[in-house]
C-alpha cells in the first residue's frame, strides 16, 4: 500500500515537473541561446509572483543583444512598480547607441514620472537625440507686443529644444518653455526704441531671449530660438493719445460747465440783489411825500418851495420822455 502511495506521489511530481517544463522550456531555451540565460526556478518564481516571464525574458534578450546587462530582479521590480519594461529597455538601448549617459534607475524614474501622460521614456530619449521644434505661442497664433514708439507688432517664434534627461524628473514642461519665450519676446519688443529696429533685425529678439536662460529648471535645453514671422499691427500709441485727448476734452468741458453754472448762479444772485435794491428804492421814494408833509407841518417847506420842486420833477420827467423817444427813433432807423 505504501509503495502505491509513493508511486502516486512520484507520478504527480513528475506530471507537475512535466507541466512546468513544457510551460517554460521554450522561454528557457530562447534565453539560453540568446546569451541571456534565466534559470527555470527563476521563471517559476515569476509565474508565482504573476509576472509575465516572456516579457521579462524578451526585454533581457533585447538588452543583451545591444550589449546591456539587466538582471531579472531589476526588470521584475520595475514591472511590479507599474512601469513599462519595453519602453525602458528600448530607451536604454537608444541612449547607449547615441552615447547619452542614462542609468537604468533614472530611466525607470522617468518612465514612472510620465505614467498617465501621452509621453514615454522612449520619446524623452528620442527627443534628446533628435531635437524637437515648439511653436510659440502655438496653434498658429502670434504674440502681440508694443514697441516704445507705440506701434504694435505681432510675432511668432519657433523654439528648438532637446530633452535634458538629468532634469526630466521634476522639471517644468513645454508649457513653461512657451510661456517664458512669449514673455521674453514681449520684453524684447517692448524695449526696442522703434518697431523699425525690430523689423530690420528680428534676430536681436532671439539673442536677447536666449541670454535670459529660459530653460532653467525645465526638462528641456533650448538650442535655438528663431523668429518665424513679424507683422505690423495697430498704432497703439496714437490710439492712447487720442483717448487721452478725448479724456482731457471731457475734463475741460466738465470744468467749463462748472464755471458756467457758477456764472449763472452769480448772475441770479446779482439779479436778486438788484431786485432787493429796487425794493429799497421804492420804499425810500414812498417816504418822500411823508417827509414833504412833515416839512409842511413843521414850517420847513413853503408853498413856493413845493411848487418849484414840482416844476423840477415835471421838467425831469419831460426830458426823460424826450430822450426815450429819440432812442426809439434811432433804433428804428438802425433796423430799417
Amino acid at each position: 500500500m505504501t509503495s502505491y502511495i509513493i508511486g502516486g506521489v512520484a507520478i504527480v511530481v513528475i506530471l507537475v515537473l512535466g507541466i512546468i517544463l513544457m510551460k517554460f522550456i521554450g522561454i528557457w531555451i530562447r534565453a539560453r541561446v540568446s546569451n541571456a540565460p534565466v534559470g527555470l526556478l527563476t521563471l517559476v518564481a515569476m509565474w508565482i509572483r504573476k509576472v509575465p516571464a516572456s516579457l521579462i525574458v524578451d526585454s533581457r534578450i533585447t538588452a543583451a543583444k545591444a550589449g546591456l546587462d539587466f538582471s531579472t530582479d531589476q526588470l521584475e521590480a520595475h514591472y511590479l512598480a507599474g512601469g513599462h519594461i519595453e519602453d525602458v529597455t528600448l530607451a536604454m538601448v537608444a541612449a547607449d547607441k547615441a552615447a547619452i549617459p542614462l542609468t537604468f534607475d533614472r530611466a525607470c524614474a522617468i518612465d514612472l514620472a510620465v505614467k498617465g501622460t501621452s509621453k514615454t521614456v522612449l520619446e524623452a530619449v528620442r527627443t534628446s537625440i533628435n531635437p524637437q521644434v515648439i511653436d510659440c505661442p502655438g496653434d498658429g497664433k502670434k504674440i502681440d507686443a508694443v514697441a516704445r514708439d507705440g506701434i504694435q507688432l505681432r510675432a511668432r517664434a519657433r523654439v528648438t529644444v532637446r530633452t535634458n534627461l538629468e532634469r526630466f524628473v521634476g522639471g517644468a514642461t513645454e508649457e513653461t518653455i512657451i510661456a517664458r519665450v512669449n514673455e521674453g519676446i514681449v520684453t524684447s519688443i517692448g524695449s526696442a526704441k522703434s518697431h523699425k529696429d525690430v523689423l530690420e533685425n528680428p534676430d536681436h529678439i532671439s539673442h536677447r531671449v536666449l541670454e535670459r536662460g529660459l530653460d532653467a529648471n525645465t526638462a528641456f535645453e533650448i538650442l535655438s530660438i528663431d523668429i518665424a514671422d513679424v507683422d505690423v499691427g495697430e498704432n497703439i500709441g496714437a490710439k492712447l493719445q487720442a483717448s487721452q485727448a478725448e479724456a482731457d476734452k471731457q475734463v475741460a468741458q466738465a470744468k467749463a460747465e462748472v464755471r458756467r453754472a457758477a456764472a449763472v448762479a452769480t448772475e441770479q444772485e446779482m439779479s436778486a440783489r438788484t431786485q432787493e435794491m429796487r425794493a429799497k428804492l421804492v420804499e425810500a421814494e414812498a417816504e418822500v411825500p411823508q417827509a414833504i408833509a412833515e416839512a409842511f407841518r413843521n414850517g420847513n417847506l413853503g408853498v413856493m418851495d413845493y411848487t418849484n420842486y414840482r416844476n423840477i420833477v415835471s421838467d425831469t420827467e419831460m426830458r426823460t420822455s424826450i430822450a426815450e423817444e429819440i432812442n426809439d427813433s434811432d433804433e428804428d432807423d438802425a433796423v430799417s
